[in-house]
């Protein structure tokens, strides 16, 4: 099908290939596929692309046109095919509860924007005059046989007006800071990355803008020690409890969590429960809880708990006990 590039483009038939350049680098940030989320942004983006192939092969063979054309018609591999702003990074903490469920925060940074006084473009204010400094302002260089010729730094003036914006330095810049509100998403690690497109330093005319980075950090925590996605901690428990088995309850980032203690001896033990520690993201599932229980036995008791001791003592027979007193004459 036969294009007009030049209307694709919206550049007159008189535009040269600068003029080319800066109507493809503008149209291209609009519609890549990458930035845009139009419906119709890929095949608007090849339309602007073998356009913009073919006015730079208007004076090859026709040969040479129509493989660029062809080539043009490719989806685009890459985002470096648009011009970008600088990206931003920086770290990010939260605390290992936030990383778990998952959290909205406020999050307040310093990024470029265009100088209000000069409108980003560096010149504001009054002219001043300065003397190329190659040429000590006469306009002129010696070079070698050629004898005197005409500086290239200053096209043979001697000299430069410039009109440099006193509140940006002619850099065309200001800093300001920025506040945005973000979504964590839950089972982020120390380390993960959130994107945020767009949320770098801001574009131009002929420029995207850069994106947002946020590297994790998680807080150290109190309890909680994370080990991949494992949760590790260390819990006192009743020195009984571990005797008599029973319900205790287990404190975890998504609420406390009931196991079932089996009877056995008043020693330190491990406890492992699958699925219930760190939350998982993407492919990698939830870690696991793990608990080390330490047993503690009371220091004094009181009369109620002394005589059911003593009751429970009365009522059991506790193997090695009687095999010794038998073995030394007691039983």
């Amino acid at each position: 099908m036969s294009i007009d590039p030049y209307a694709i483009l919206g550049v007159g038939r008189d535009a040269g290939p600068a003029e080319w350049k800066r109507a493809y680098r503008r149209l291209a940030m609009r519609w890549h596929p990458d930035r845009s989320d139009h419906p119709e942004a890929t095949e608007r983006f090849k339309q602007i692309r073998a356009a913009y192939d073919r006015l730079l092969a208007v004076d090859e063979p026709a040969g040479a046109e129509n493989e660029a054309a062809d080539n043009a018609a490719d989806a685009p591999s890459s985002a470096d095919e648009v011009p970008r702003a600088a990206d931003i990074r920086l770290n990010f903490e939260i605390g290992i509860e936030e990383g778990a469920a998952g959290c909205r925060k406020t999050i307040s940074y310093v990024r470029g924007r265009p100088c209000p006084t000069c409108a980003g473009s560096g010149e504001a204010g009054i002219a001043r005059t300065r003397f190329c400094a190659a040429c000590h302002g006469s306009g002129r260089v010696s070079r070698g046989r050629q004898g005197l010729v005409a500086c290239t730094e200053c096209a043979g003036r001697g000299l430069f007006t410039e009109r440099i914006c006193p509140d940006c330095g002619g850099s065309g810049r200001r800093t300001a800071e920025v506040s945005l509100e973000i979504a964590v998403p839950p089972g982020m690690l120390p380390g993960d990355e959130l994107r945020l497109a767009g949320q770098g330093e801001p574009g131009d005319d002929e420029r995207a803008p850069g994106d947002l980075y946020l590297t994790v950090l998680l807080r150290s925590h109190p309890l909680y020690c994370l080990d991949g996605r494992d949760l590790h901690y260390a819990m006192p428990v009743s020195a009984l409890a571990l005797i008599a088995g029973g319900e205790i309850e287990l404190p975890s980032p998504a609420g406390l969590v009931t196991h079932r203690l089996d009877a056995g001896r008043p020693e330190s033990r491990e406890i492992r429960i699958a699925g219930r520690g760190y939350p998982g993201r993407g492919r990698n599932r939830a870690g696991d809880l793990v608990v080390r229980l330490a047993p503690v036995f009371p220091a004094e008791l009181s009369a109620r708990q002394r005589k059911l001791l003593l009751q429970a003592d009365a009522a059991g027979e506790l193997a090695e006990v009687e095999a010794w007193r038998r073995a030394n004459g007691l039983g």
